[in-house]
C-alpha cells in the first residue's frame, strides 16, 4: 500500500498550486457551506454510482482481475450502501449539538457547531481504488469541505474512471481530480491544506505525515500492518478456516485488513492446513489460475516482492506456492512451521500468502503480538470467552474481530482506523463525517440583570466573600445515578399490587 512510480501516462498535466487556490476560493465564497449544497453533490454522486455500474466493474477488472462479484461487494455496493446512510442522516450530523449545562450556565445557551475544516486532500489507495477514495470524498463533502482528490496512479484504469467521470456529476470548482504520480503527490503536499486523509503504506504515511505538521495540518492516516490471527482449540475448525481463507485471498490478499499470520497450536495447524486444501479446491478448482474469481497483483514489482517471499521459505509452502509472472498469478499458499525470523514475517504480505507460526497457547501469542508494532486488526477465534477477553484486554490494535474476519467492515456504527504505525484517526459511518468536521465550541451569554449580577462576583476587588461565592457556584455537583430506578420502581409496583390484591381479599372475606 504505498505510492508507486508509475504515472498514467494519460494524465493531463495541470498546475497544482491553481487547482488548490480554485478549491480554496469556493470554500472562501461559501460554496460548500448550505446543506442543500452538500446534499445535490451526494446525490449526484449516487447517481454516478447508479449509472456507471459496469464502468467500474470494468475498470477494476482491467487493474486487478477483480471478478464482478467481489467488485460490486467490496467496492460498489460498500460505497452506496455508506452514501446512503449519509443521506438519510445528513441534517442530523450537520445541526448543532446542545451539551449538558452545568448550574453556572443556566441562563446561557452551550453550542457544539459542525464546521467545515477547509480544503481538504485525500489520497486514496491502488488495492481498492474506488472505496477508498471516494468514501472518504463522501465523508469532507457532507462536512461542507471542498475537496481535492488524488487517486492511485497505480490502479490506471480506475484513476482514468475517476478523472473522466467524476467533474461530469460533480462542482468542479469545490471537488477537484488530480491525477499523477509520485511527482504531483509531492507537489500535492507543499500545498497548504486544512485536512489531509492518506490511505496506504506506513512509509509513506509518515512523509505525508511530516508534510502535513509544516502547516499543523491535520490528518487521517489509515495505514496497515501485519493483523494477526490466534485460532485455539476450542474453535470450529470448519468454519474457521473458511472465515480466515476468504478474509486472505479476496481481492488476491491485496487487502489492508486481510490476515497476515495465523498463531495456534501444531494440532490446530496441522488440522487447519488439511481444511485449507479442501477449501481452496472448492472455491477455486483443481488450478486456482483458472479460476475466474481469484484476482491478480497489481503490477510487476509487487509480483517479484511476493514471489521472492515464496521461494524465500519454499520449505515450508504446504498448499499452493506456484505463481506466473506474465500473469502476475500468485497462487493461494499456506505456510506452515514458519519462525518468527522467516522473511515473510517481516513486513505486511499483502497478497494471497498465509504463514502459521505455531505457538503453545494464547499466553504466548499475545507475548509474540504485544512484541511488534500495533496492527490495524487482531482476528481470535474461539469459543472460549476467558480467552477472547484475554486479548482484549491484554493487546493492542486499530481494532478486533472475533471469530470471523474482514466483517467488522460492514458495521458502520464501529470507527474503523488504526493505532501506532497501522494508523491515526478513524472514519466509516458518522465517524467519517466527524473525522472532516471541526467541533466548534460556542458559549452564549445573556444580557439579564439578573445573570450579570451574580457574575459581577468575578470583577475587581477580589473579597473573601465573592471568591467564596464563586467557588461554590461552580463546584461540580452531580445527581445520584438513577440506573436503579427501573428496579425501585418495580420492586415498588410489585409491592403496591400485592398490597392491593391483599386489601382487597381482605375487603371481599369481611363482606362475606
Amino acid at each position: 500500500m504505498t505510492i508507486g512510480t508509475v504515472t498514467n501516462s494519460k494524465a493531463k498535466p495541470v498546475n497544482i498550486g491553481e487547482a488548490v487556490q480554485k478549491a480554496r476560493d469556493a470554500f472562501n465564497r461559501g460554496v460548500t457551506r448550505p446543506i442543500e449544497w452538500r446534499r445535490k453533490q451526494l446525490q449526484s454522486l449516487m447517481r454516478m454510482y447508479e449509472e456507471n455500474k459496469s464502468a467500474m466493474v470494468e475498470a477494476l477488472k482491467k487493474d486487478l482481475r477483480r471478478c464482478k462479484a467481489e467488485a460490486e461487494l467490496l467496492e460498489i455496493d460498500y460505497l452506496t450502501n455508506d452514501l446512503l446512510s449519509v443521506l438519510h442522516h445528513l441534517d442530523e450530523y450537520t445541526k448543532p449539538v446542545l451539551p449538558r449545562k452545568g448550574i453556572v450556565n443556566a441562563l446561557d445557551e452551550v453550542i457544539i457547531y459542525n464546521e467545515p475544516y477547509g480544503v481538504t486532500l485525500i489520497i486514496g489507495a491502488w488495492n481498492y481504488p474506488l472505496q477508498l477514495l471516494l468514501l472518504p470524498a463522501a465523508g469532507a463533502i457532507a462536512a461542507g469541505n471542498a475537496v481535492v482528490l488524488k487517486p492511485s496512479e497505480l490502479a490506471v484504469a480506475c484513476t482514468t474512471f475517476i478523472a473522466e467521470t467524476l467533474p461530469k456529476y460533480l462542482d468542479n470548482d469545490a471537488i477537484i481530480v488530480i491525477e499523477g504520480g509520485p511527482q504531483e503527490t509531492t507537489e500535492l503536499l507543499k500545498q497548504k491544506f486544512d485536512y489531509i486523509f492518506y490511505t496506504g503504506g506506513t512509509n509513506v504515511g509518515k512523509i505525508v505525515y511530516e508534510a502535513a505538521t509544516k502547516h499543523l495540518t491535520p490528518v487521517t492516516l489509515e495505514l496497515g500492518g501485519k493483523s494477526p490471527v490466534y485460532i485455539d482449540n476450542s474453535a470450529d475448525l470448519v468454519i474457521t478456516v473458511k472465515r480466515v481463507l476468504w478474509g486472505k485471498f479476496i481481492n488476491g490478499g491485496q487487502t489492508c485488513i486481510a490476515p497476515d499470520y495465523v498463531l495456534c497450536s501444531k494440532e490446530v495447524q496441522d488440522k487447519f492446513v488439511e481444511e485449507a486444501k479442501k477449501v481452496i479446491k472448492e472455491w477455486y478448482g483443481e488450478d486456482p489460475q483458472k479460476s475466474p474469481d481469484f484476482a491478480r497483483i497489481i503490477n510487476s514489482r509487487h509480483f517479484s516482492r511476493l514471489q521472492a517471499l515464496v521461494d524465500a521459505s519454499k520449505d515450508k509452502v504446504v498448499v499452493g506456492g506456484n505463481y506466473d509472472a506474465y500473469d502476475r498469478y500468485i497462487a493461494p499458499t499456506v505456510m506452515a512451521n514458519v519462525l518468527p525470523s522467516d522473511k515473510v514475517m517481516e513486513d505486511e504480505i499483502f497478497g494471497p500468502i498465509l504463514p502459521i507460526v505455531p505457538v503453545e497457547n494464547a499466553y504466548e501469542a499475545i507475548k509474540f503480538i504485544n512484541e511488534r508494532e500495533k496492527p490495524l486488526v487482531l482476528y481470535v477465534f474461539t469459543s472460549n470467552d476467558d480467552v477472547h477477553e484475554s486479548f482484549v484486554n491484554n493487546t493492542s490494535s486499530g481494532g478486533m474481530c472475533t471469530n470471523d474476519t474482514m466483517m467488522h467492515m460492514g458495521v458502520d456504527t464501529l470507527p474503523f482506523g488504526g493505532i501506532g504505525n497501522s494508523g491515526l484517526g478513524a472514519y466509516h459511518g458518522k465517524a467519517t463525517f466527524d473525522t472532516f468536521t471541526h467541533k466548534k465550541s460556542c458559549l452564549k451569554k445573556s444580557f439579564f440583570p439578573i445573570a450579570e449580577k451574580l457574575a459581577s462576583k468575578r470583577y475587581p476587588p477580589y473579597t473573601e466573600g465573592n471568591v467564596k461565592f464563586i467557588s461554590t457556584v461552580m463546584r461540580k455537583r452531580f445527581a445520584p445515578s438513577l440506573k436503579f430506578l427501573p428496579y425501585i420502581l418495580a420492586f415498588a409496583l410489585g409491592a403496591g399490587v400485592s398490597y392491593g390484591v391483599c386489601y382487597w381479599q381482605k375487603v371481599a372475606s369481611d363482606d362475606l
